[in-house]
């Protein structure tokens, strides 16, 4: 049993490491970031099969008999579609989107079912889930900071440099184009993290047994930052927003994240 679930952890590992790095190649076009998140997400395919194929020969049972069967079937479908897609074609927001589905898929699959195949330590994961979603939403929110002070950074270095105030300061601030570069990858980083954290935290929310709520202020807040950053990356990338006014935009959406973080997060039902 404990081997069983040190695989569930392992797919799900897999496949988060793997969406990050399609967002990576989603945003940035970044081929070395696509074909990693490609051997990742084709290992998650073999762990797939493999149960898939026990389940079929050993246990003589094509899972579609329930829901939550057909939910793995359904999820290994969407990654070899995937796979293939990705390597016969080039269509990033598709894979992106589909692979995102998939591990949604696969998540509420495996928080289901392991309470059943695996009781205690099915639950034992189940909660594993909320520590992940905790642990991954506060490193988003450290990705988000860091780009917040190289904002700062460049905002302070662009005043300087307009005022022609030349001083030690100056070099020390670091140059305007990596401050400013330094603040997107951050961003890059922190957006898909906090994706996976809202996902693991809904999922748990769903298949815990405790109270959860749509309407609940933080998690209507984190939506919300994972919006106004999903804004920014939009300016960024597709409008062409750089220097002065991006990192404007950057300094309002972390005075936001600070606003969810401590004051949607008091008013919160089941958050603490």
């Amino acid at each position: 049993m404990f081997e069983l679930k040190w695989i569930y952890e392992l797919i799900l590992l897999l496949y988060c490491v793997s969406l990050i790095g399609y967002f990576i190649d989603f945003i940035q076009n970044n081929r070395k970031a696509n074909r990693l998140a490609f051997w990742l997400l084709s290992m998650v395919w073999g762990l797939q099969t493999f149960f898939l194929l026990a389940q079929v020969f050993i246990e003589e049972n094509f899972p579609i008999v329930n829901v939550y069967d057909s939910l793995y079937f359904y999820a290994w479908i969407l990654v070899t579609f995937s796979l293939i897609i990705n390597r016969l074609f080039r269509v990033d927001f598709f894979v992106f989107f589909t692979n995102l589905l998939g591990f949604l898929v696969m998540l509420l699959y495996i928080s289901t079912r392991a309470q059943d195949t695996l009781k205690d330590q099915g639950v034992a994961l189940v909660h594993e889930m909320l520590v992940v979603h905790i642990t991954l939403a506060l490193i988003s929110y450290g990705f988000f900071t860091f780009s917040f002070i190289f904002s700062i950074m460049y905002l302070l270095q662009y005043r300087l440099l307009k005022q022609k105030k030349w001083s030690a300061k100056l070099l020390r601030l670091g140059d305007l184009t990596k401050l400013d570069h330094f603040s997107y990858i951050a961003v890059i980083l922190g957006v898909p993290l906090l994706l996976i954290a809202l996902i693991l935290g809904v999922t748990w929310g769903y298949t815990s047994g405790d109270a959860f709520y749509w309407y609940d202020s933080k998690t209507l807040g984190s939506i919300l930052v994972l919006l106004v950053y999903g804004i920014y990356l939009f300016l960024r990338v597709v409008k062409g927003y750089q220097g002065r006014s991006i990192s404007i935009f950057n300094s309002a959406a972390f005075l936001f994240l600070l606003i969810n973080f401590l004051l949607f997060g008091s008013l919160s039902n089941f958050h603490f």
